[in-house]
C-alpha cells in the first residue's frame, strides 16, 4: 500500500479529528484574549474629563489615545479603558455563555418564540424541504444517469436552472404560496433539488459497466439491470451525495428564512444583531453547525452499518 493511501489509526483519527476543532479554537481565543495581537479598540472603563465617551462604550485605540494624551496636557483626568475587540467578535466563554442562556433565558417580547422553539422550527424546515427535493430529484438523477435519452431530455434544462439564484425565487414564491413556510421550503427545494438530480446522475453514470454486461449476459433486461445492478452498485455513493447536499439545504435555509420571517433561528439571528448582541448570533450560528454535524455523524454510521459489503464503507 502506498505511504500516501495509508489507513491511519483510530487513535490518530480521534486525535486529528479532535485538533480539526482545537486549532480554530485555539486560533479565536488567542485573538480574544491576547491584546498585542489585534485589539484595535479600548472599552471605556471611566471617561474622565471626556464627555463624549461614555462607559462601557468602545472607540478605536487612536481616538482613545489621542483623548487621553490631550486631557493628560490640559491637566484634567484622562479616560481609563481596556483593550478589547470590536463588539462583532466575542470572546469564546461569552458565546460559551450565551449558547446556554439561549435555552433557559425567555424571550424579551411576550410573544415571541423560544430559542428552542425557533430552532426545532428550522430543523422541520431543513428536513421537510430536503424530503421533497429527493422524492423528486433522486429517481430522476438515477433516471439521467442511466438512460441517455432521458437524459438529453432532462439535464439541459437543469443545467440551465441551476445558475439561478433560489434566492431570486422570493418574490414569486410569496406571491404563489403566501408568507408562511411555504416559500420558504420552495427556495430550499429549488438551491437543491437541481444540484442534486446532476450530481446523481453522474454518480450512476460511473457504475462499472462491466457489472452492467454481466447482467445481461446473464439474461437480463433491461429494466431488471437497472433495479437490480445499476441502483444498488450505485446507492452507497448517492446516499454519501445526500449527505454532501442535505448541507446545502442548511445553507439555503439562512436565505430563505428572510422572506418575511417571524420564527426560525435566521429570525433570531437578525434579532439579536439588531441589538448587537452578537454573542448570541455566534451561539445560533455554532448551533446549526453542531446540528448540521450531529446528523451527518448518525448517517455516516447509519450508512456504515447499510453498505458494510462496499469497500472503504467504514
Amino acid at each position: 500500500m502506498s505511504y500516501v493511501a495509508r489507513e491511519l489509526s483510530p487513535k490518530n483519527k480521534v486525535l486529528l479529528g479532535l485538533g480539526s476543532f482545537l486549532i480554530p479554537i485555539f486560533i479565536w481565543c488567542a485573538v480574544s484574549y491576547l491584546p498585542f495581537i489585534w485589539h484595535p479598540q479600548v472599552k471605556i472603563t471611566d471617561s474622565g474629563s471626556v464627555p463624549f465617551l461614555q462607559v462601557d462604550s468602545r472607540v478605536d485605540k487612536a481616538t482613545f489615545y489621542a483623548e487621553a494624551q490631550n486631557a493628560v496636557d490640559t491637566g484634567q483626568a484622562p479616560p481609563q479603558g481596556i483593550l478589547v475587540n470590536p463588539i462583532y467578535l466575542p470572546a469564546p466563554h461569552e458565546v460559551a455563555k450565551a449558547l446556554v442562556t439561549a435555552f433557559t433565558t425567555a424571550p424579551v417580547q411576550a410573544n415571541a418564540p423560544w430559542f428552542h422553539e425557533s430552532l426545532w422550527h428550522s430543523i422541520k424546515l431543513v428536513f421537510t424541504a430536503f424530503f421533497i427535493s429527493s422524492i423528486v430529484g433522486l429517481p430522476l438523477g438515477i433516471l439521467c444517469g442511466f438512460s441517455n435519452k432521458i437524459s438529453q431530455l432532462v439535464e439541459p434544462f437543469v443545467e440551465f436552472f441551476r445558475y439561478l439564484p433560489a434566492p431570486a425565487f422570493g418574490a414569486l414564491a410569496v406571491a404563489i404560496l403566501g408568507i408562511n413556510d411555504a416559500p420558504k421550503i420552495a427556495i430550499i427545494v429549488i438551491g437543491t433539488l437541481f444540484q442534486q438530480i446532476l450530481i446523481i446522475a453522474n454518480t450512476t453514470r460511473l457504475v462499472d459497466h462491466s457489472l452492467i454486461e454481466a447482467g445481461f449476459t446473464l439474461g437480463t433486461n433491461k429494466l431488471k439491470s437497472l433495479f437490480h445492478v445499476v441502483i444498488p452498485a450505485a446507492l452507497p455513493e448517492i446516499y454519501r451525495n445526500l449527505r454532501v447536499l442535505l448541507g446545502w439545504a442548511w445553507t439555503y435555509l439562512i436565505v430563505a428564512e428572510l422572506i418575511g420571517s417571524t420564527s426560525g433561528i435566521t429570525w433570531f439571528i437578525t434579532q439579536q444583531a439588531r441589538y448587537q448582541h452578537f454573542d448570541n448570533v455566534f451561539a445560533a450560528i455554532l448551533i446549526i453547525g453542531v446540528i448540521g454535524l450531529i446528523c451527518d455523524v448518525i448517517l455516516m454510521k447509519l450508512g456504515q452499518r447499510l453498505f458494510r459489503w462496499k469497500a472503504g464503507a467504514n
